[in-house]
């Protein structure tokens, strides 16, 4: 583990809340405008099942607006689903949807869901169903009521899921794990998987810990390419450390991309540029309940 790995240029650019992805997906109220970033053409059917199988998208709930859905998958790749009256939205082992107790509505931002889909003429997603976990729901409930579970002394992560900043030097840095990657890859290793899991299990042990993710680049390639390569490294692990490592979405704080800044080697050697291109989890503790 690093102590130091996040450098002053991500200290000063990141700012508190949950989940998201590389470009942040805030919570939002389920009942806002039209979300720009949404395109949707054609008019929704009346029954998706009637519609030939379209893929399986899975990955977390990253907008939400009106009967579509946002899915940013693991690979950091988003894909827009339209929401039907028959959409069935289920849980765990259970079929709840159209007995009233899952209906769409209960489908918030940051959830984790796999979705089975059918596809229209025009090549529109239209989800047949909607699969999660009910802790899931739980704790993206609990995240979008703001109930008294939000913690005080982490008002900077769980305020962010209501758009408002948070100053990241309100936080000390407890430890640093860092994953690494191939050139131009952004999926994690075998190793790289077991590492983020135990650092959810240091981080859980670590009273009132956050989560602070940074993707990382080395200097091949040039720098859109690099920023747009570091934002899905972070991604991936956001979408490990959250679906299978089971670390909950209010106690992650901004994941981003920095390409090739804060370098922890020289890249003027293939070793050195092995060792930047990385993603670093960060476990902080605000100062104000920091007691070690």
């Amino acid at each position: 583990m690093r102590k130091n790995s996040l450098g002053s240029g991500a200290l000063f650019l990141l700012a508190a809340a949950t989940l998201p992805f590389a470009a942040g997906a805030s919570a939002q109220p389920q009942d806002a405008a039209v979300n720009p970033n949404i395109l949707v053409n054609g008019e929704r059917p009346a029954d998706p099942k009637t519609l030939p199988a379209g893929p399986d998208v899975k990955g977390f709930i990253s907008a939400r607006s009106g009967d579509k859905m946002q899915v940013t998958q693991p690979d950091g790749t988003k894909a827009v689903v339209l929401l039907a009256q028959t959409t069935e939205v289920k849980s765990g082992g259970g079929l709840f949807g159209g007995k009233g107790k899952y209906t769409i509505a209960s489908l918030l931002n940051g959830l984790p869901v796999t979705v089975k889909t059918g596809q229209d003429a025009g090549g529109q997603l239209v989800a047949k169903s909607v699969v999660f976990r009910g802790g899931d729901l739980k704790t993206a409930t609990m995240i979008r009521q703001g109930t008294a579970q939000q913690f005080d002394e982490q008002t900077a992560a769980t305020e962010a899921l209501r758009g408002r900043m948070g100053d990241i030097d309100k936080y000390n840095i407890k430890g640093t794990t860092n994953v690494y990657f191939q050139t131009g890859k952004w999926a994690l290793s075998p190793d790289a998987k077991a590492n983020l899991c135990q650092a959810a299990t240091q981080a859980e042990a670590t009273e009132n810990a956050l989560m602070l993710v940074v993707g990382y680049t080395d200097t091949v390639g040039g720098d859109d390419y690099n920023q747009t390569l570091s934002e899905k490294r972070a991604s991936s692990v956001i979408n490990y450390l959250q679906q299978v490592c089971h670390w909950k979405p209010y106690r992650m704080l901004t994941p981003t991309g920095m390409a090739k800044a804060d370098p922890l080697a020289s890249n003027d050697t293939e070793e050195g540029r092995a060792q930047n291109r990385r993603v670093a989890v960060n476990i902080l503790v605000s100062k104000s309940v920091d007691v070690n």
